[in-house]
């Protein structure tokens, strides 16, 4: 065991977030740990590294055991260091013993002296076991692969935002390799190149993970354990994500026919209890099933800690076929081109997700649709649209002085107080919180208000940045119902891959500063760029031992027309066989064609690689099939000849062989 908590309890004030709740983490466990929110998922991490002491039990730490814990209040740390430097402090030992190294080494020069000698032989070994050489080379990828460019790993750490700043933090965290890593929402900053890449890391990380996350397809790749805070207790499920939905929904099954069960069992013993208590020779008998049913251990009925509020839109208009034309949009600041001369539109129905990683230029595009950004080219609106828009910047236009419900009526729904009361539960507001001032409400708070104004609009057009990242998962579980009954049209912008697969009827991505759009989901999308890349992998690869095949019969044809070296001694001579030399003629002309045909193929699969990643031919699915049909057939005759040209190969090797 590395760290546990056994009948531990702890309190805030008169209110219980654990009672009596036992856990153990064993090395090389990959958990997520989940809970509604507020329910007290980011207490436990810090009953773990010791900010909070639990209130009865014990928390265990293994002698030796090392912690690293990540969370949002690390964003308060500020330093004029470079973010290498900031990442590369993880080397602690290391850099001590380089400077030790360093002095050791001048007293060397100086002195000469054994004991001096001995001391810089013994930090050299230690460096080295340390892995101390590597440290720059380790620092420089981990910071690449959580998306920092080669060229920001000398700026002051202090000039970057939050979200890369937390970046930076994590890199510094993964390359001090503690035995057991916390990590409190680490995708929240982090977009799908680098989520991606974590999520392998991760895989491969040799100490143990507790992860604290909202994002579903985040833990169904990662975790093999979860353990949720539920109803004050800790109940372990030895499974993903998808494995803990499945069998706690048995288990709540199982629960409620106990309680049921025991309910019927009380019921029918109350009953013989007041029967017995008329008659004075049952009364001894009424008196022990009193007893009987006072020392019964009640089961409490299974009950879901939120109600499964519906969030239902009203549209009041219905808009033209198209909502937005996008004309030879050309948009740059500076020298940083975001997109160039694109062109793309958006038709009424259309769920579009735009993806890809940070600083391509996706919360722009969704700017330049709703009009707000400034841009060369031309955009069209539609006939009869009414928009709304959530983003980060709406929280300014929250009027502080208003409370949560006030603002809430505001808006312009119609609905009711207790509706909108009701509709806040979703976003995380229940009881009191509806009366707190905006102006008294945490970032996250105000976020999850402006994202329940811009649902409860009447809008047919949704223009939505980052509309999870301040909820738990059973709210952003209730947007995804409520986002896949709104008959509207709509636009997102998400890190949150579950969000996007399922919302989003259609794929948007700015590659080369260009709109490419695909017409499908994103687990499609997903499994097309997945057959790309192997496609282009394979063709590679092809391509790579063609060549290498037609240097080996170069060489070969050289090695034969080369004049042999005269040593003043008379060659030895051998007969030609005029058979083996008609057959060798024959098998290099087949030779020639078949390099020939091998290298035709091979052009024919490249255009028609070239013509699967075309946005136009990708939105047609009858020409997509006809392409791929098309590209497979290519692939697989490649694969034949290439066959084909080994075996002549080998045929012409052991026919020169012979005649030799």
């Amino acid at each position: 065991m590395l760290a546990g908590l056994t009948n531990v309890t702890f309190e805030f004030g008169s209110r219980a977030l654990m009672e009596d709740a036992t856990w153990h983490i064993q090395p090389g466990e990959r958990i997520g740990l989940i809970g509604y929110n507020g329910t007290g998922k980011s207490t436990i991490l810090k009953l773990f590294v010791g900010e909070y002491l639990p209130s009865a039990g014990t928390v265990e730490k293994s002698k030796g055991t090392s912690i690293g814990y990540l969370h949002q209040d690390l964003l308060s740390f500020d330093t004029n260091d470079s973010i290498f430097e900031v990442a590369l402090s993880a080397f602690e030992r290391v850099q001590q013993l380089e400077k030790e190294i360093e002095i050791l080494g001048h007293e060397l020069e100086k002195t000469g002296d054994e004991k001096t000698l001995h001391d810089y032989t013994d930090r050299l070994h230690e460096l080295e076991t340390l892995g101390g050489y590597n440290i720059h080379h380790k620092t420089e990828e981990i910071l690449q692969g959580l998306g920092f460019a080669n060229a920001d790993l000398k700026r002051p750490y202090k000039e970057f935002s939050g979200g890369w700043r937390m970046r930076v933090l994590l890199a510094k965290m993964i390359l001090q390799q503690p035995d057991l890593l916390l990590m409190d929402e680490p995708t929240n900053h982090l977009d799908l190149p680098s989520i991606e890449w974590l999520e392998k890391y991760l895989l491969n990380y040799p100490g143990s993970v507790v992860i604290v996350s909202h994002d579903k397809y985040f833990l169904n790749r990662m975790v093999t354990k979860i353990v949720e805070l539920y109803q004050q207790q800790l109940h372990i499920y030895s499974g993903n994500y998808d494995y803990y939905e499945k069998e706690k929904a048995t288990r709540m099954e199982l629960m409620q026919k106990a309680f049921e069960n025991q309910q019927d069992y009380i019921r029918q013993n109350e009953r013989l209890v007041e029967r017995f208590r008329a008659k004075a020779s049952k009364a001894a008998m009424a008196q022990s099933l009193i007893k009987k049913l006072d020392k019964l251990e009640r089961i409490e009925e299974p009950e879901i800690e939120r109600p499964n509020i519906r969030i239902n839109f009203r549209l009041d208009k219905i808009p033209g076929k198209v909502l937005v034309e996008l004309n030879h949009i050309t948009k740059k600041f500076g020298e940083n081109v975001i997109v160039k001369n694109s062109s793309a539109e958006i038709e009424r129905g259309d769920k579009i997700a735009l993806i890809g990683a940070n600083g391509k230029g996706k919360s722009t595009l969704l700017r330049i649709i709703a009009g707000i950004e400034t841009f060369e080219g031309s955009r069209k609106w539609g006939h009869n649209i009414e928009e709304s828009f959530y983003a980060q910047h709406q929280l300014e236009a929250l009027d502080v002085n208003h409370t949560v419900i006030e603002e809430m009526m505001q808006a312009g729904s119609q609905k009711t107080e207790l509706e909108l009361r009701t509709l806040l539960g979703c976003f995380l507001f229940s009881g009191d919180d509806v009366e707190k001032k905006i102006k008294v409400l945490s970032g996250g708070e105000k976020a999850r208000v402006a994202l329940a104004k811009t649902i409860i609009s009447k809008a047919n057009f949704l223009l939505l940045d980052e509309p999870t990242n301040h909820l738990d998962m059973h709210s952003c579980d209730l947007l995804i119902e409520s986002l896949n009954k709104y008959e509207g049209t709509l636009v997102l912008v998400s890190h949150d891959r579950y969000f996007v697969s399922k919302t989003a009827n259609k794929i948007w991505e700015i590659i080369d500063h260009e709109i490419k759009e695909f017409k499908g989901g994103y687990e499609e999308y997903v499994a097309w760029k997945e057959r790309m890349a192997k496609a282009s992998s394979e063709s590679k690869v092809q391509s790579r031992e063609s060549k290498k095949s037609n240097q080996l019969d170069k060489s070969s044809t050289k090695e034969e027309s080369k004049p042999q070296k005269s040593n003043n001694s008379p060659q030895p001579t051998f007969p030609i066989n005029k058979e083996h030399k008609k057959e060798l003629q024959k098998q290099q002309r087949i030779f020639q064609q078949l390099e020939e045909k091998v290298a035709l193929l091979i052009k024919q699969k490249n255009e028609l690689e070239s013509a699967l990643t075309d946005p136009s031919t990708y939105s047609d699915k009858q020409k997509f099939i006809q392409a791929e049909s098309a590209y497979n057939k290519a692939a697989a005759d490649l694969k034949q000849l290439n066959k084909e040209y080994e075996q002549v190969f080998e045929k012409i090797v052991a026919l020169e062989e012979k005649q030799n």
